[in-house]
C-alpha cells in the first residue's frame, strides 16, 4: 500500500516494495496543502486535501491506488485490557463492545473501534493482553472522504505513534543492543510535536503538544516583511539571503525553544511514568533536518541524539531523487510506517 501522511502543511506519499526483510523505495513525493486545509491534523477542507492528494499521486508516478493513512495520537484513546485466552475473535469482539463504554468518553455510536491481541498477559496463562483503540468516527470519515475524492481506496487507518513504532524497526540497529533500551522519538512537524517513548521497540508513552517549524516561518515573515512562501523558502535555504541578524535574532531563539520543548516533553514523561531516564533521543519531522540541531539537543540534554533516516540502508528505483529523499527523510517517518503495512490488513 501507499503510505500517505496527511500533516498540517503537506501530504507526503511513499511507496515501498519488499523482498524478504529488505525494503526499497519505489516512489515518493510531497505536496504542500493550502493554508487551513488541515488544522492541528484535523481535515478542515476535504476538497482541498483531496486535490493535494491527487497532485502528490501524479507527481510520484505510482500506480498503486490503495493507501494507508493515520490519525494523530491525540485523536485516539488506547487501552490495554486483559481478556480470557480461549475466546474466539467473534466472542472477543462482542466482549470488547460490551466493555468499551467504560473507557471511552463519547457515545459509542460516534466512535470507531478496533483491537489487536498483543500476546500473553502477566495476569496468568489463561489471559491475553488486548490493545483497544478508539477514535471519533468523524476523524476517520474525513480521511476516507479525501482519499475517495482523490480516487484512492483507504486500506488502513492507523495511529501515527504506531506508524513511528513500525518505522523504528528500520532504525533500531543503529543503537547498541541492550536490555530495556529506552529511546525517545521526538517528531517535530510544522505545527505539532509528538514524543513517543519506545522501550525495546514498543511504545510505552506518547504525548503531543502545539509547537513546530511554522513558528520559525512566522517569525521570519513578521521580522523581514516577507510573504508566507518567501519565508518558507528562506527557512529551507538555511537563512540564505536574509539579513545578518537572522542567526542571532531568529534562528538561535527558535533552536532554544526546541530544546525547551524537548526538555519539557521528557519531564512530563518522567513525572507520569516509572521511568527516570532515556538512553537515546531520535529526532524526526521536518525540523529535525535543521543543521546542527541534533548536536545541540544532545549537548544540552546530555543524551546521544540521532536524526532519523528510515532509508539509510534502502535501495531506490531510478525515478527517486536520492538526494532529495535523504533531505526529506526525517519528515517521512510516519509515511514510512504506513507504507510498511502489509497488504493483508
Amino acid at each position: 500500500m501507499l503510505g500517505l501522511d496527511i500533516s498540517s502543511t503537506a501530504v507526503k506519499l511513499l511507496e515501498l516494495s519488499r523482498n524478504g526483510d529488505k525494503y526499497r523505495v519505489e516512489s515518493y513525493a510531497v505536496e504542500p496543502l493550502p493554508p487551513n486545509a488541515v488544522v492541528d491534523k484535523n481535515i478542515n477542507d476535504v476538497g482541498a486535501t483531496a486535490e493535494a492528494i491527487r497532485k502528490v499521486v501524479r507527481r510520484s508516478k505510482t500506480r498503486l491506488r490503495r493507501a494507508a493513512v493515520a490519525v494523530s495520537g491525540s485523536a485516539v484513546i488506547t487501552k490495554t485490557l486483559d481478556m480470557p485466552a480461549d475466546l474466539s475473535e467473534e466472542d472477543l469482539e462482542a466482549r470488547i463492545a460490551l466493555e468499551a463504554d467504560q473507557y471511552i468518553p463519547y457515545p459509542l455510536e460516534e466512535v470507531s473501534l478496533d483491537f489487536e491481541v498483543q500476546g500473553p498477559s502477566d495476569k496468568g496463562e489463561d489471559q491475553v493482553e488486548v490493545l483497544l483503540a478508539a477514535c471519533r468516527s468523524e476523524n476517520i470519515e474525513q480521511r476516507v472522504s479525501a482519499l475517495t475524492e482523490a480516487e484512492l481506496e483507504t486500506g488502513v487507518v492507523d495511529v501515527e505513534a504506531y506508524a513511528i513504532e513500525r518505522t523504528y524497526t528500520l532504525l533500531e540497529d543503529q543503537f547498541p543492543p541492550q536490555e530495556q533500551l529506552v529511546v525517545a522519538v521526538v517528531d517535530i512537524g510544522a505545527t505539532m510535536s509528538a514524543l513517543s517513548v519506545l522501550v525495546d521497540g514498543k511504545t510505552v508513552y506518547t504525548r503531543e503538544q502545539l509547537f513546530g517549524g511554522r513558528q520559525l516561518t512566522d517569525e521570519i515573515q513578521r521580522r523581514y516583511g516577507l510573504s508566507a512562501e518567501e519565508a518558507t523558502l528562506a527557512k529551507h535555504q538555511g537563512g540564505s539571503g536574509l539579513p545578518d541578524d537572522y542567526y542571532a535574532e531568529v534562528l538561535e531563539p527558535f533552536r532554544d525553544a526546541v530544546i525547551q520543548q524537548v526538555t519539557r516533553a521528557l519531564q512530563f514523561f518522567y513525572s507520569s511514568t516509572s521511568y527516570s531516564d532515556v538512553d537515546y533521543i531520535l529526532l524526526s519531522g521536518g525540523v529535525a533536518a535543521m543543521e546542527g540541531l541534533s548536536d545541540l539537543v544532545g549537548e544540552k540534554l546530555g543524551k546521544p541524539t540521532v536524526v532519523a533516516n528510515p532509508f539509510f540502508e534502502m535501495g531506490s528505483s531510478s525515478r527517486v531523487n536520492q538526494k532529495a529523499l535523504t533531505k526529506e527523510a526525517p519528515g517521512l517517518m510516519i509515511a514510512a510506517g504506513l507504507a510498511m503495512r502489509e497488504k493483508e490488513y
